[in-house]
């Protein structure tokens, strides 16, 4: 029964979908020879191409993989929809899928026999990043060349696997991003030197989470705090793996997301 309840948590289904059309995401898929990154794409209602609008890329995490294009959006896909969200930040909102075969950052585990979760983590942040991450970079750099896309406004978010590959991207990339939201996340730590003080970040994490364990957002806030980046750390007491719920309560993420820019 734990095992199938850590699985449910892990696949981030909790925030229903019922009565929002989610199909104002239009479809999309980035190839690069014969690999392909399914995503979608919402634009602002009164789009218009002349102007220029931040970027928000969301991850998601490791039970929306597939080639669908549909299950990405299950999770957070309903809050950018919101009527006062997209009136009041108006931006492009792009959600990639990452392939079940794949992850979003390179990790490995090793599991404990009595619950099924893991209870070691291992990040080799190797010289590649993942597929879909080298596909996501490659569409991201090809988005950031239109004139609608606010170069200096691209922000990066991400749930779980997705918060994974958050704090992998930021590493890679940190001239891409303005901003970064990882959720329940985790990485190789020693990282953070690549990006601090060159992508703010607001980590979040549940103190009870038993799938991925949350000394790795202590970690990743206490060496960008030293290292006088500007970051900040929200930790909920009682919350298990699911802190999606309560980043995203929070009245303050978007105004702080959108209050940042690359110099």
């Amino acid at each position: 029964m734990l095992k199938f309840i850590m699985f449910i948590i892990f696949s981030g289904v909790c925030l229903a979908t019922k009565g929002q059309d989610l199909s104002q995401y239009e479809y999309g898929t980035y190839w690069i020879g014969n690999e392909s990154l399914p995503y979608r794409i919402l634009y602002p209602a009164s789009f218009d191409s002349t102007r220029s609008y931040p970027l928000v890329v969301f991850l998601h995490g490791a039970r929306e993989k597939g080639r669908d294009n549909e299950s990405q959006l299950l999770v957070v896909g309903k809050y950018f929809l919101r009527e006062d969200v997209r009136l009041q930040y108006q931006s492009i909102v792009l959600f990639p899928q990452c392939a079940t075969e794949y992850v979003w950052a390179d990790f490995e585990t090793q599991l404990d026999s009595t619950t099924g979760l893991a209870k070691k983590w291992y990040f080799p942040y190797r010289k590649k990043p993942s597929v879909p991450a080298q596909l996501l970079k490659n569409m991201l750099d090809s988005l950031s060349n239109k004139t609608f896309i606010n170069k200096s406004k691209i922000y990066l978010g991400g749930m779980s696997q997705g918060g994974m590959g958050v704090f992998d991207l930021v590493a890679r990339y940190p001239d891409l991003f303005a901003a970064a939201f990882p959720i329940c996340g985790a990485g190789p730590t020693h990282t953070a030197k690549n990006f601090a003080k060159k992508v703010a970040m607001w980590i979040f994490h549940g103190d009870k989470d038993e799938v991925v364990p949350t000394f790795f957002s202590r970690d990743f806030y206490k060496r960008l705090k030293k290292l006088g980046s500007d970051v900040r750390y929200s930790e909920y007491p009682g919350v298990h793996h699911d802190s999606w719920n309560n980043a995203f309560a929070e009245p303050d993420l978007l105004s702080w997301l959108f209050g940042k820019s690359k110099n």
